[in-house]
């Protein structure tokens, strides 16, 4: 196969130079399809030069931090790329975040210049007062009003040139900051640097049989690391992206089926939501060639209910961190072993260790730790953190995990989804794969509460399937037929749907603030 770029010469990315090779292999394929926009390689690669000199002109030079605040969009991808082809460092930013949390992420970032879509919560006026740092703001807007508080995007592109001057970069210079959450009090940004932007791309190539043939289908924000490997699977192996700015089921299908969409990259809350939808026989997803399934324990139940409607697709499970540049390890392509995440990249290497750092045997749980270039260099500015995670040459991910004799990994689940009940160990994962064997259950998340007499005692959030009952109780006695006395959750509350963040993982900690009475044991 014929690989990317730098893959095939060993080389740090330079920007310029891979537009300029996939556009005379490939110039007039389409690179990105947005609601029937259409956007050929050739034309991206002019989007993002000109957007590069318009950067260029308003002062962006290496090492500048530039802020993109949009949802799934072409202009994102333009954002990203035109920002490496001048050495600068891009700061993806969720479009979810509210007021409080861009000014808190663009004053730790440093950000000097924001390319932002407006909206009706936040006021970008206020926001370019409140950062220092910030001196040019770019709507993606047609709105003149905004013109008090920066420039129009058409017009920074309409007296753009059509060329820059090639800037080599140093393989160690910072290319991006990604935040882990908008958090006011202390935001945690992780620093990658230029050698970086090979680690998943890398991976990818070890991992599947990605090429130019393939399609692939976007949903994941583009602020987040999974949703970046889309763009770079897009530059670097020359397949056509088709972009949504947000997830949502059906469309979701209806993209898959349109386009025939040949493989894709999603949560388990994602897969549930699609198994949720009545119309999923009506699907034509004989396209797919494989799917994968990433970012928080699965069950192969989920993935297996799945498969009935794409049996030409091969499962595929994939574990990372944004920290580590993922994917980190994955189901190889000829593998059955779904409930597996894989074995490790090449790129890393990952053991498991105790409490004392101490290597584990095999069969036993341990936190993962992984070491390699593909590590992030600091989180921003954030000595203590760093010292944190990184000890030793090690990362510790506090991810529980365990390898079995062939050298699958298996993820038991978070350090901090441990629940402690009475002195025995309860992991939360395993809990929500037992109630998943219910035909009823389309969705569960399971957390420890504080118990008086056991310390913690486990709690589980149940939504049912439309249409399929069930109460506390029968589902109760269900989980006492798949788990040991003391895993049995004291307290099943049913909802009617779950809280999901911006990547569609459950959000555990959100239910974690209200719960109820911990000492409520069997609706008493």
């Amino acid at each position: 196969m014929k690989g990317p770029y730098f893959l095939r010469e060993g080389l740090i990315m330079n920007m310029l130079n891979v537009l300029h090779d996939r556009v005379k292999e490939q110039g007039n394929k389409p690179a990105l399809i947005f609601k029937d926009q259409v956007i050929s390689f050739a034309d991206l690669q002019k989007h993002v030069i000109r957007l590069a000199a318009a950067l260029r002109k308003l002062g962006i030079g290496p090492s500048d931090k530039v802020a993109v605040f949009l949802p799934n969009c072409p202009e994102y991808v333009f954002g990203y790329l035109s920002c490496f082809c001048l050495g600068a460092v891009v700061v993806p930013l969720d479009y979810m975040l509210k007021e409080d949390e861009l000014i808190s992420c663009l004053s730790h970032s440093e950000a000097k210049l924001l390319v932002a879509l407006p909206k009706q919560d936040v006021s970008l006026a206020a926001i370019k007062a409140a950062v220092p740092t910030l001196e040019t703001v770019i709507f993606l807007a047609d709105d003149a009003a905004a013109l008090d508080t920066g420039v129009l995007y058409g017009d920074v592109m309409a007296g753009a040139q059509d060329d820059i001057p090639e800037v080599t970069v140093p393989e160690a210079a910072p290319a991006l900051i990604m935040y882990t959450s908008g958090t006011t009090g202390r935001p945690k940004g992780i620093l990658l640097n230029y050698k970086h932007l090979e680690g998943s791309p890398k991976a990818m190539e070890h991992f599947v049989d990605l090429s130019a043939r393939d399609i692939k289908l976007a949903a994941l924000p583009f602020s987040h690391s999974a949703g970046f490997i889309y763009i770079q699977n897009c530059l670097l192996f020359g397949i056509t992206l088709v972009i949504m700015d947000r997830f949502n089921p059906y469309e979701f299908l209806k993209n898959v089926e349109r386009y025939r969409v040949t493989c894709f990259h999603i949560v388990p809350a994602m897969y549930t939501a699609l198994l949720t939808l009545k119309q999923l026989d009506k699907f034509d997803l004989s396209s797919l060639r494989w799917v994968v399934v990433f970012g928080a324990p699965s069950t192969p139940e989920i993935m297996a209910r799945f498969h009935r409607h794409c049996p030409n697709a091969k499962l595929l499970n994939g574990w990372g961190m944004t920290e580590t540049c993922p994917p980190n390890s994955v189901t190889p392509l000829g593998s059955t072993n779904i409930a597996s995440v894989g074995k490790p990249s090449p790129l890393c290497e990952i053991k498991l260790v105790d409490d004392t750092g101490g290597d584990v045997p095999t069969g036993a749980v341990g936190e993962i730790v992984i070491r390699g270039w593909v590590v992030m260099d600091e989180y921003y500015k954030d000595p203590a953190q760093t010292a944190q995670i990184k000890k030793n040459g090690w990362l510790y991910t506090g991810d529980l995990g365990r390898f079995d004799e062939e050298g699958f990994l298996y993820i038991v689940g978070r350090k901090k989804e441990m629940i402690k009940v009475g002195g025995q160990i309860v992991f939360a994962p395993e809990v929500e794969a037992a109630f998943y064997k219910h035909e009823a259950v389309a969705e569960v998340a399971v957390i420890g509460v504080p118990d008086p007499l056991r310390g913690e005692a486990v709690k589980a959030f149940v939504v049912l399937k439309d249409g399929m009952g069930g109460t506390e109780e029968e589902l109760r006695y269900f989980a006492r037929q798949h788990l040991a006395h003391f895993k049995v959750p004291q307290v099943i509350e049913l909802r009617e749907h779950l809280p999901k963040n911006r990547t569609g993982k459950i959000d555990k900690e959100s239910l974690a603030e209200v719960k109820k009475d911990p000492c409520q044991v069997d609706g008493h």
